[in-house]
């Protein structure tokens, strides 16, 4: 009489095959959740850059201090947002404190008066700050 679905010795034998299916499964899903949420993280500030074909490269041995003037008049460096231009000179000197190499971008949307962009640029000067650099794009062909 055998015992054990027909195995000899009455034992039933254990799997030795692991279901992968719900792990796939799984895997997908949070794939498709790491595509959709993705684009999301990475919210910059929208600034339309002035096209100038011949602009001088900067060489940049660390990360500069990258200050923002957007369409709206609103200063911003980094994700900290300034109201006031003359508030702004006290937040580079501390941004860049212990920096040897005070080097400063300047993002200013093309639509900014010309007057703001200068108001601005004192600010920065006033600081303290030996280089600083516009950023413009490439014209589009």
């Amino acid at each position: 009489m055998e015992l054990g679905g027909g195995r000899p010795g009455g034992r039933r034998g254990s799997m030795s095959q692991i279901n992968v299916t719900p792990f796939v499964d799984v895997m997908l899903v949070l794939l498709i959740i790491f595509m959709v949420t993705a684009p999301m993280l990475d919210q910059g500030v929208s600034v339309e850059l002035p096209e100038v074909a011949e602009a001088p490269g900067l060489p940049a041995q660390q990360e500069p201090l990258i200050v923002t003037l957007e369409k709206n008049g609103q200063i911003s460096i980094g994700k900290s947002k300034i109201d006031q231009v003359d508030k702004l000179g006290p937040v580079i000197q501390q941004a860049l404190k212990g920096k040897p190499d005070r080097e400063v971008f300047l993002e200013a949307d093309q639509k900014v008066p010309y007057g703001r962009v200068v108001q601005v640029m004192a600010a920065v000067k006033k600081a303290g700050v030996e280089k600083l650099g516009m950023v413009t794009r490439l014209p589009e062909e």
